[in-house]
């Protein structure tokens, strides 16, 4: 039987590296039927709406879903997020952001290889927000079903992968409710797998954000709230290229979608010129999570090959198109 996958190509600079990745997964042979839907500004623009119902519906219909990048105008009155809602609408509530050095690209160290789990339906983002004359306000939320579920996910990755550290970031020596809840939990977790050898250390924010830049290679696996997630694996993807190679997974007990971590870049569309592996590296996980390893681990390979033949994009020293670094390594499949 065929994958189904579920396109989404957003804004940007997002169509055309969706083409691309499609370019890729023809080459690598994958047998999969691919249904479009519609998502972000341009959507709006044309629809009314930056997330339509039927998008809703075929990210749940198809197996996954492989997202490029959208833009979210600030200016718009109630203009909602398309990423937000769908990982609202399909409980995606683990966002994964795998950090790792590949040679010849710039990077702090050469040794980085760590993955960030963030809590992806609360915290900061739980959407309850308001104004009260010169006043305005964001409700923090952090429940105990969250926090239990995305730490069980990134426990479960140790165990797996043969990792005997998970790190937990929180704020709890402030935060005392909130972050207090999100550590309480963590710490039930932690006892059911002391017995697989795989032990949790705490790390508040804001020490982590310096020893990220510090000691990155220390880390194997880290899990955090919504927002220091986000702001942390930002961080981190600096260590390691920048945004233009970082990945993303956001999974849920039953959808996934996969997606680079950077913007739609609209000043470079039409240009050929982005760099296409943060969205190539995010088809990876995508054929990993399809229980396609000699697939993702061959465009892997590939990518690899590439880079150490110089074949890369101007964001990470290289003078090559987009077109180019993927015509390169489709030759290396």
């Amino acid at each position: 039987m065929p994958h189904k996958i579920c396109v989404i190509k957003g804004d940007g600079v997002g169509p055309e590296l969706i083409e691309q990745s499609l370019r890729v997964l023809e080459a690598l042979a994958l047998n999969a039927v691919y249904e479009e839907a519609e998502a972000g500004y341009a959507c709006y623009q044309k629809n009314g709406s930056p997330i339509p119902d039927a998008t809703i519906e075929s990210c749940k219909y198809n197996e996954v879903v492989l997202f490029s990048a959208i833009t979210t105008p600030p200016n718009i009155p109630n203009y909602k997020s398309a990423i937000v809602s769908i990982r609202r609408a399909l409980e995606l509530y683990a966002n994964i952001r795998p950090m790792k050095t590949y040679p010849g690209v710039p990077c702090l160290k050469e040794n980085i290889n760590f993955t960030i789990f963030r809590e992806n339906t609360e915290g900061e983002y739980s959407g309850v927000e308001g104004r009260s004359g010169d006043t305005a306000f964001s409700m923090r939320v952090i429940t105990r079903k969250a926090s239990e579920r995305i730490q069980r996910k990134a426990f479960d990755f140790a165990r797996a992968s043969g990792k005997k550290k998970v790190t937990l970031i929180h704020k709890a020596n402030v935060l005392r409710e909130s972050d207090g809840l999100w550590r309480e939990v963590a710490l039930g977790v932690a006892k059911e797998y002391a017995s697989f050898g795989i032990e949790m250390e705490e790390v508040i924010v804001d020490a982590m954000a310096m020893r990220l830049i510090k000691e990155p290679e220390k880390f194997s696996i880290i899990v955090a709230p919504n927002l220091f997630g986000d702001i942390l694996s930002d961080e981190a993807a600096q260590l390691v290229g920048g945004l233009g190679m970082t990945p993303s997974a956001n999974i849920g007990d039953k959808y996934a979608l996969f997606e680079p971590t950077h913007g739609s870049a609209p000043k470079y569309t039409g240009q050929n010129v982005v760099n296409p592996l943060a969205q190539l590296l995010s088809v990876k996980m995508m054929l990993e999570h399809l229980g396609e390893s000699g697939r993702a681990e061959k465009l892997e390979n590939a990518i690899i090959n590439t880079l150490q033949a110089g074949i890369k994009t101007k964001d990470i020293g290289g003078t090559a198109s987009t077109s180019e670094v993927v015509d390169a390594i489709i030759s290396r499949l």
